[in-house]
């Protein structure tokens, strides 16, 4: 593909994903059609053009062959804009002809009139206000009066010379509610961006875009998530971790208990993932709370991102076990941010983790959970290409990362829903066992890729004095199945004195 600083002159978009996609907007006098079913967003993306225009003193008209004049401007209300003098909307059935008693017999919508005089009027708009930026919805008006593929691609030829002679940029509109599909406008077009709108069983409709074709340039490939909220469109990237290349100093990232860093080989590395395996309850959020005391106590930035826990109850259960949460936050050390997984996509978490790292400085990220993380994204195939690049970009950031998955059972053989340990440069495996008629846990390391750690079991345990691990349980086989043998001679265990 082409470098993109050797490309055409962009307009800008207005939404900075979106330039980000197209590498600084759309071509300028150039046609470009945007495309989508009803409902996807197309008009909240053109008003965003105009607005962009706009504000940058370039007059803009939006040509309405469907909605009309207040029911746009009551659009663009609703997201909190005014379209000022620069922005024109030109309606091309106004309402009073409806109202015209000579005419009642047909109503006179944009269908009954000829296409001749449609582009006429189009046209006589056009030199009357000499925009730099138009807007014209929807093609599937000009269609149904064109009658045939023919006479329709031949119009679109048309406008397509009309506005490079008036050095004009376009933006045309497709609802796609046509009975065929019809991909004249595909080959005539500049740029072709096209719209999803997904809704899954549960939770908020998913918006997704596409960048079909950019004659001539480069542009990201592949789909990217997009919201509408009040203030219009976000569109959030794909991120490519190849594209994040970087430099830092690594370094161990110690949790201050010690036999807990024995463990570890002396802790983990900068710049590399841990994943903490074990079922619910076992300890893992608190493992991840004791690396982030100890990243703060010695003067770093964390970040945590939590789709299981409700804040309140995670900063409340915190302080019981020694972990002031709020005097981070308070501090300015601590970011953390709820996640609701039934109205958040993957491409909107990357983009939230990635902004809070790049904004904080963050050296130490926690995702509490990769189980949570997956109920924001059913199609388990693809969950792993997300936390994939999410995993590579933090890594080259010079991150610590930390992740949790909830398995399924107590004790015995465990399940997960999603294997993502491959993916992880360190992974802990928090169990349960019996011993002495009590239920108590067990941590160990079976990977670490950036140093040497034990291979030992020990006990770890939660308490009112907070997080404590034990030495190695070198007196039980079998503590990983959750119902260990004792092989040695006596042990404070089974006399109930640990």
């Amino acid at each position: 593909m082409n470098d993109p600083a050797l490309t055409l002159p962009k307009a800008s978009s207005g939404i900075s994903g979106l330039d980000e996609i197209l590498y600084g907007g759309w071509a300028r006098n150039r046609l470009h059609l945007l495309e989508g079913t009803p409902g996807t967003g197309k008009t909240t993306i053109a008003l965003h053009f105009l607005m962009a225009g706009a504000k940058a003193g370039e007059s803009g008209i939006y040509v309405s062959l469907a909605e009309t004049e207040d029911e746009l401007r009551a659009g663009a209300k609703s997201h909190g804009w005014t379209l000022d003098d620069h922005i024109e909307v030109f309606e091309l059935v106004p309402p009073e002809s409806v109202l015209d008693p000579e005419q009642h017999q047909s109503l006179l919508y944009s269908s009954d009139l000829e296409l001749g005089e449609t582009m006429e009027r189009i046209f006589a708009a056009i030199e009357r206000l000499k925009p730099k930026r138009v807007v014209i919805d929807s093609l599937s008006e000009i269609r149904l009066l064109a009658q045939s593929s023919l006479r329709y691609r031949r119009q679109i030829l048309a406008l397509k010379h009309y506005f490079a002679e008036h050095q004009t940029t376009v933006i045309l509109l497709d609802d796609m509610t046509a009975d065929t599909v019809d991909r004249a406008v595909h080959s005539i077009a500049h740029s072709v961006v096209h719209l999803d709108q997904l809704a899954p069983v549960y939770g908020g409709e998913r918006r997704r875009l596409r960048a079909v074709k950019c004659r001539g340039q480069s542009f990201r490939s592949g789909f990217h998530d997009f919201t509408i909220t009040m203030g219009g469109v976000n569109v959030y990237p794909r991120l490519v971790a190849a594209e994040h290349r970087g430099s830092f100093v690594s370094n161990i990232i110690a949790s201050d208990i010690p036999e807990l860093d024995a463990l570890m080989g002396g802790g983990v590395t900068s710049g590399s993932s841990t994943l903490l395996l074990g079922p619910a309850g076992s300890g893992k959020s608190l493992l991840v709370l004791k690396y982030m005391q100890a990243a703060v106590k010695r003067g770093d930035r964390v970040a945590l991102f939590l789709f299981d826990e409700e804040i309140g109850l995670l900063f409340s259960r915190a302080l019981e076990l020694g972990v002031d949460l709020a005097a981070m936050r308070d501090s300015g050390k601590l970011f953390i941010e709820q996640m609701d997984a039934a109205e958040l996509s993957p491409g909107e978490f990357s983009h939230r983790v990635r902004a809070a790292v790049d904004r904080s400085g963050a050296k130490l990220v926690g995702i509490d959970s990769v189980n949570g993380y997956q109920a924001a994204m059913p199609e388990e195939q693809y969950l792993i290409l997300h936390l994939h690049e999410l995993l590579q970009y933090l890594n080259r950031r010079g991150a610590a990362t930390f992740l949790t998955v909830a398995q399924h059972g107590m004790v015995g053989d465990m399940k997960q829903t999603v294997d993502v340990t491959y993916l992880a440069d360190t992974v802990i495996l928090l169990r349960y066992f019996e011993a002495g008629g009590r239920v108590r846990r067990a941590i160990s390391v079976i990977k670490k890729r950036t140093g040497k750690h034990e291979d030992t079991i020990r006990e770890f345990r939660i308490g009112d004095d907070g997080v404590t691990v034990g030495p190695p349980l070198v007196d039980f086989h079998g503590v990983l199945g959750g119902v260990p043998t004792y092989v040695g001679k006596s042990s404070p265990l089974l006399e109930g004195k640990a």
